[in-house]
């Protein structure tokens, strides 16, 4: 057989003889197709023949978005740090190695070889969930410009110090860092890992080998694909714009507010700051009278930060429907001014701040773009036509808040809550309350002059909240 010799544009002669490498052969199958192959199974694919070879490290974006979270040699199983004599990947545990160097070991050693193999500079979506990630692993991927990665996700890992990471992210989005610095756009913490459906066995219950009629092996994918759809079907409701209430199983130290208002515009989180009346950052700031508020809190309340990391999705108020500091929707267009060298200032329409959507999970699959990964179900990248809601398809939006902006507001069961202009609190009309009222115990003195005199919602005297839930007893537990 006659050596191949590459044709005119650059490919292989032997694709056209092989239906796969014809295949793939087309960029944009190969891209579209490699996002759901682990890097193992591209790598083990580009080793089976030069042509595959060929198309695998010569296809731009092949290796654009990577996994490493089912990856063997990733996993960090080691317990102890100073087991003396014992060796690690054929490396010596001394006094030398420091504490990143052995947590972060794996990684690093993985990113050595795709940097050797001049892949690590096509990583633009990055992966790590349940590994062993230290805060200096995510600083060198912050500031090594050998890394080119904007998307990154390091939910439910192990071994990192969220203190020395806030520190990481501060600086990297510091006011005179370089420009073009940093190229990390996106940073998954927040969030749980993703749960991947495991798809039912071929004989499911029995203990016959391989199929081999027909019949049976139609039995069996007909099995499997019922089971996929059921997992497809029983996946929880998007986050933030489908599923209201509590967003993170666990609590977010209110020491990563600072870091969200630090990389404001320039790094975006899988979750963002509460828009809270109370809180600097709110449209509605100084329009809603928080000494009323604090005054008709519960005795165990804290005081409310200037800033704080919003942890719970909400819908419209249970009695205006809406919230003083408006809705967060998506694709809405707000109208900025600017300052003209006259002096005159002028508006302008423009795309609202993208500092106010969440990034949604999973990251996403075939881009690295922001949008794209805030961007919820059945909506549009990009709204530059008007948008016009129909029956089927409304506008994806939702009112995020901390726990300290709903606290004796919100019903944990049916998720219902009452803002800041409607209801006052449980203890507005209690002996020693702000709204408490020398003309009678059945009156009370509304601090909001826009609200009806005569509501009931600011009575304070009926507490809309009892331990959580709804006080009238008529919560419907678990509706969404």
């Amino acid at each position: 057989m006659t050596q191949a010799s590459e044709s005119h544009n650059g490919l292989p002669t032997e694709i056209p003889s092989c239906a796969l490498l014809q295949l793939l052969a087309n960029s944009l199958v190969l891209s579209q197709t490699a996002p759901y192959l682990s890097c193992y199974d591209v790598l083990n694919l580009a080793a089976t023949a030069r042509p595959f070879r060929f198309l695998v490290y010569h296809t731009p974006n092949v290796f654009r978005r990577l996994e490493l979270g089912n990856v063997k040699t990733a996993q960090f199983d080691i317990d102890a740090i100073d087991r003396g004599g014992e060796t690690w990947r054929n490396v010596q545990l001394d006094e030398n190695l420091t504490e990143d160097d052995f947590y972060s070991g794996p990684l690093r050693g993985i990113f050595s070889n795709l940097r050797r193999m001049d892949i690590l500079r096509d990583v633009q979506v990055l992966s790590l969930d349940g590994l062993s990630v230290t805060a200096e692993l995510v600083h060198d991927i912050l500031v090594d410009p050998a890394y080119s990665v904007r998307i990154l996700s390091i939910r439910g890992v192990k071994n990192l110090n969220e203190r020395k990471l806030r520190g990481a992210l501060q600086y990297a989005c510091r006011s005179s860092r370089p420009r073009g610095t940093p190229r990390l756009k996106g940073l998954y913490v927040f969030g749980p890992r993703d749960t991947v459906p495991a798809l039912a066995a071929a004989h499911e219950g029995s203990g016959s080998s391989s199929p081999t009629s027909p019949a049976t092996v139609a039995t069996a994918w007909n099995n499997r694909s019922q089971k996929a759809l059921s997992d497809a079907l029983a996946e929880e409701p998007e986050a933030w714009y489908v599923r209201r209430g509590s967003q993170f199983p666990h609590r977010i130290s209110s020491e990563w507010a600072s870091t969200l208002v630090a990389c404001s515009g320039i790094v975006s989180f899988d979750s963002v700051l509460c828009t809270g009346p109370r809180h600097f950052n709110s449209p509605a700031w100084g329009t809603v009278n928080t000494e009323a508020l604090d005054a008709a809190a519960s005795s165990t309340a804290p005081s409310v930060p200037h800033f704080s990391v919003a942890t719970h999705s909400l819908g419209g108020c249970a009695s205006c429907g809406a919230a003083p500091e408006g809705w967060t929707v998506w694709g809405e267009e707000v109208v900025a001014s600017r300052r003209e060298s006259d002096g005159r200032r002028t508006s302008e329409s423009c795309m609202t701040d993208l500092a106010r959507f969440p990034l949604l999970a999973p990251p996403p699959m075939h881009s690295a773009s922001l949008r794209v990964a805030m961007c919820p179900a059945g909506q549009t990248v990009r709204s530059r036509l008007p948008f016009i809601p129909t029956v089927k398809q409304q506008k994806a939006r939702f009112i995020p808040r901390c726990f300290d902006c709903i606290r004796d507001r919100y019903c944990g069961g049916c998720h219902r809550w009452w803002c800041e202009s409607c209801y006052i609190g449980p203890r507005a009309s209690s002996p020693g309350g702000y709204a408490a009222s020398s003309t009678g115990p059945d009156s009370v003195s509304s601090p909001f002059p826009n609200t009806s005199a005569a509501s009931d919602d600011n009575a304070g005297l009926v507490s809309k909240i009892r331990d959580g839930v709804c006080a009238d007893g008529k919560c419907s537990l678990g509706q969404r």
